[in-house]
């Protein structure tokens, strides 16, 4: 049977599987109705004609099953008016709506679709507000058009704005063109998507277009895990897997992409075979190696080196260096001998690394580093991978740091404004948390390093893997070609810090201090059920840390090790929603609602907006009526449509991974079993080095011992280390050394 019936809240959304729980007004019925089914990215207000079943359930009562629905303009005065006033349509937010439709009842979808300009006889719209009607009124016209394309070829309505943002009025004929295209295209729409859109189209599994994209899904996927390549062998068997297609066809593919330049191939041995690339990280890679070559290559242009090869003139004496007492004097710190090191390879080296867990000195060295240049009237630049990071940064030494989008002036659709045609400015580039650096923006970043420029990197090696594909930090370290200095002492000050001793222990493979006490800045409460896990993770953010530490609860930052389950970020987040802002109204988008002062995270590079991927700020103003909201981040004020929020997610809770280059006052972290496949040795330490005052472990001894234990990190696919190895060989060689 069928029930037509206006939205009138939605009680519950997953946005895994679509599964929604409705309250709709339907005619003749007295009560609002429940409706159930897979109904995702249904807003508010919208008028819905449902196929499906009356059902009665034993907990809920009587609920109406939907099979199928498809979306309708309102026929009702009431339903008029709820549509309108829903914020699909720009300018009509619920004053006006109720204004219009009591001016013109049931003609006002004619009045709006025919004779617009007769908006003017209602109170308060002027010209400006009927253009603004106008354009999102046609534009919502060809939306609902794409949605019911996608309707009809089993696509979640979801991706439509996406879709018609990208495309416009072509957007049918596009897909229906290549629905591979969404793949490449648009974000957040995968290989899976597509393919599925393309079986409804016709089109054969053998299909070249088809195997094309599954081939380079499977090589974006492999770069996802952190792979800059993949062995030829490993990409067939996988691509094979994804395609369900015969390997031969994989491999005649595969070939042509080859010859097509779609992909680049590099032999690594016999035993393995070739590598297989997608360009931009073979240029990545390939494009790091050669900067790295040429800034070994070349002494420092600037007055430091002078100074240094006018005193061996002068003196005689070969060594180069500096007086780091001098240094000591200057700034009233005082440093131990692989400081000095570390501060006297500065002076010489074109680029250096400096390395070290918590309490082992960077910040302090660093300061030493900046003076020595300082002295000598070096012009430095700071720079880091995350705002957070580059703010800490700014706080610690005095100076300005950018983060690296902003110091290489990312503009799109251009790009990075600084490169080798129009390098940085300055005689020293510092960059902090390297370990956060992944292959493609390493490579960026050095194209825009002019030659005489010294670089110094400082990061915890220890600490997890870039996000992005390649392992850049640790390849420069193994390659033995780059000068690295390792911090090892904790000093004394550190040392009262259960946290930093706790990290390093476990670093080393021993358990931490789980002893408690009135004293200590590191806590653990025990939990084995994972649901007073979250009971307990809730009150210690809203009510015992917060009053006990006098800190509010938006300074207290739940990490966790995984998205998913019970003690995952996406249910903490959940929860902690419900305790913290649980009022108000919002936007919806995929089963979440995003209240003013939610605290978000956006979850990917928008150079258009200038924020990035772990960028965390708090909502500062939803707009029903335009259904946009602002997001504050760090005194940046970025808006975001309905249909952009799915860059946005919750951020009380969020994963380890996602925390990397940051630091909060107080973190609260569960450690269960229930994260088993994610306990890892440098996932914990990690975590533990993100809380600067406080922090509280959840959870039970048994899964921190497995952590501890389990050193396996998964290698990536990277010949880095290979290539600037090959570099050097070849640089010495050449000079005969």
């Amino acid at each position: 049977m069928k029930l037509r019936g206006v939205v009138e809240r939605i009680t519950y959304q997953n946005p895994e599987n679509g599964y929604t729980v409705l309250k709709c007004a339907v005619k003749n019925y007295n009560d609002l109705v429940t409706v159930i089914g897979n109904l995702l990215d249904v807003n508010v207000g919208s008028v819905l004609l449902i196929d499906g079943n009356w059902k009665v359930d034993s907990k809920y009562g009587r609920q109406f099953v939907a099979e199928s629905w498809e979306e309708t303009l309102p026929a009702t005065v009431f339903g008029i008016e709820k549509y309108l006033g829903s914020g699909l349509i720009k300018g009509v937010g619920p004053k006006f709506a109720k204004r219009i439709v009591g001016l013109f009842g049931t003609d006002t979808m004619d009045v709006i679709e025919c004779d617009i300009s007769r908006l003017k006889e209602v109170e308060g719209i002027g010209e400006k507000r009927i253009r603004q009607i106008h354009e999102s009124w046609e534009r919502q016209k060809e939306i609902k058009n794409v949605m019911l394309f996608l309707q009809d070829h089993g696509v979640s309505t979801s991706f439509a704005a996406k879709i018609y943002r990208q495309y416009g009025n072509d957007s049918i004929a596009k897909v229906k063109e290549n629905p591979f295209r969404l793949a490449d295209d648009i974000w957040g729409i995968g290989f899976k998507t597509a393919d599925s859109i393309a079986e409804k189209l016709g089109i054969g599994k053998e299909a070249f277009v088809r195997l094309r994209s599954g081939i380079m899904y499977t090589l974006s996927s492999l770069a996802d895990e952190g792979h800059v390549y993949a062995y030829k062998g490993q990409l067939i068997k996988r691509a094979t897997e994804l395609l369900e297609a015969e390997e031969s066809s994989i491999v005649m593919t595969l070939d042509q992409m080859l010859a097509d330049k779609d992909v680049i191939s590099e032999p690594v041995s016999e035993e393995k075979g070739d590598a297989i690339y997608l360009p931009p990280f073979y240029y990545a890679e390939v494009g790091v190696a050669a900067k790295i070559r040429k800034l070994l290559q070349n002494p420092a242009q600037d007055r430091l080196w002078t100074s240094l090869m006018e005193a061996r003139k002068r003196t005689g004496n070969r060594a180069l260096s500096i007086d780091v007492k001098k240094i000591e004097a200057k700034i009233g710190m005082e440093y131990d001998e692989i400081q000095a090191d570390a501060i006297r390879q500065a002076a010489v080296s074109k680029i250096m690394i400096l390395t070290g867990g918590p309490g082992t000195g960077k910040t302090t060295t660093t300061k030493g580093i900046i003076s020595a240049y300082q002295s000598f009237g070096l012009k430095i630049l700071l720079a880091a991978p995350t705002g957070r990071a580059a703010k800490r940064m700014t706080e610690t030494t005095g100076l300005e740091a950018k983060t690296i989008h902003r110091l290489l002036e990312c503009k799109p659709p251009e790009g990075y404004q600084k490169n080798e045609e129009n390098p940085l400015e300055g005689d020293v580039l510092i960059v902090d948390e390297c370990s956060m650096i992944d292959l493609v923006l390493m490579n960026s970043l050095l194209k825009a390093i002019p030659a005489g420029m010294r670089v110094v990197l400082v990061g915890d090696i220890d600490q997890l893997p870039s996000v992005g594909a390649g392992n850049v930090l640790r390849d420069l370290i193994d390659s033995g070609v780059v000068p690295v200095i390792r911090l090892t002492r904790i000093f004394r000050q550190a040392q009262t810090s259960r946290i930093i001793m706790n990290a390093h222990r476990i670093n080393e493979g021993q358990m931490p201090d789980l002893s408690n006490g009135k004293e200590t800045d590191f806590f653990f409460t025990t939990k084995e059920d994972p649901e007073e896990a979250v009971r307990e993770i809730v009150s210690l953010v809203q009510h015992k840390l917060s009053r006990y530490y006098r800190t509010p609860s938006s300074q207290i930052q739940v990490l966790t090790p995984m998205q998913k389950g019970v003690v995952g970020a996406t249910n903490l987040n959940l929860a902690l929603q419900e305790a913290l802002n649980p009022q108000g109204d919002g936007l919806r988008r995929s089963g979440f609602i995003f209240r003013r002062d939610d605290k978000v995270m956006q979850i990917r590079n928008n150079y258009d907006k200038e924020v990035f991927n772990g960028d965390i700020g708090i909502i500062e103003s939803v707009d029903l009526q335009n259904r946009t909201l602002k997001v504050n981040f760090d005194q940046h004020v970025v808006e975001y449509e309905s249909s952009e929020l799915d860059e946005l997610v919750h951020a009380y809770a969020t994963t380890i991974h996602k925390a990397q280059g940051s630091e909060y006052p107080i973190v609260v972290m569960p450690v269960l079993m229930n994260h088993y496949v994610m306990l890892q040795r440098n996932l914990i330490y990690t975590g533990i080095t993100r809380a600067k005052k406080i922090l509280v472990m959840v959870g039970t001894r048994k899964a921190l011992a497995c952590a501890v234990r389990n050193v396996t990190v998964d290698r990536r696919n990277t010949l880095l280390k290979e290539r600037l190895q090959q570099s050097v060989d070849r640089i010495e060689t050449r000079e005969g050394r």
